[in-house]
């Protein structure tokens, strides 16, 4: 197993739809790479294939799971990403399902969100507040993962990186406005661009 570099938003690839995986017992070295990855970066909840210059279509996952089963909704002070147990696993040629996805302006609180991608990085990002995502694992084994809230919002946010766009993409009013502006000063628009958590 390795801890890899993380891309940059300015890298093409992340711009770019993941490739199906054919043969899933293909990608357990990287699976492995990404949970090591994941492990060694206590504020990281997920990580994509794209993300660490693969484009395949696969996502691990290391993500509080803070509002348990029944969707008990909480605030983004509320959430140690941190600390607590975390649900962890893999998931390979996701497809995913949502409950209906917000139309009005994000809460600047509770619906902040970030990305390994653009590292350090806040905006309030709108979400729906339940997700299901149905692949296989390694094996070749059917996956259904779901969640609310917090684990909704890293499903969603995992599965928009596969499909080549970034939690950035579809902010609104000036957030977008914000996060472009973020974008340009800190030179994150340079193909190539990574860095290591380690």
């Amino acid at each position: 197993m390795a801890i890899l570099p993380i891309y940059i938003c300015g890298e093409t690839l992340l711009q770019t739809p993941t490739t199906p995986v054919g043969n899933p017992k293909s990608v357990r070295g990287l699976v492995d790479d990404l949970h090591e990855t994941l492990a060694s970066i206590p504020q990281g909840t997920s990580l994509t294939a794209n993300q660490v210059g693969i484009g395949l279509s696969v996502f691990a996952y290391h993500c509080p799971d803070v509002e348990g089963p029944h969707g008990t909704r909480k605030t983004a002070e509320e959430i140690d990403i941190q600390g607590g147990p975390r649900r962890k696993g893999h998931v390979i040629n996701p497809t995913i399902e949502t409950s209906q996805i917000p139309e009005t302006m994000p809460n600047e609180v509770a619906d902040r969100e970030t990305c390994l991608s653009m590292p350090g990085l806040v905006m309030p990002r709108g979400r729906a507040d339940w997700a299901r995502v149905t692949g296989i694992d390694t094996s070749g084994d059917t996956v259904i993962v779901e969640g609310y809230g917090f684990f909704a919002r890293c499903l969603q946010h995992s599965v928009e990186h596969l499909h080549g766009r970034l939690f950035i993409d579809n902010l609104v009013g000036h957030y977008r406005r914000d996060a472009k502006r973020e974008v340009k000063r800190r030179q994150w628009t340079i193909p190539g661009r990574t860095w290591r958590p380690d």
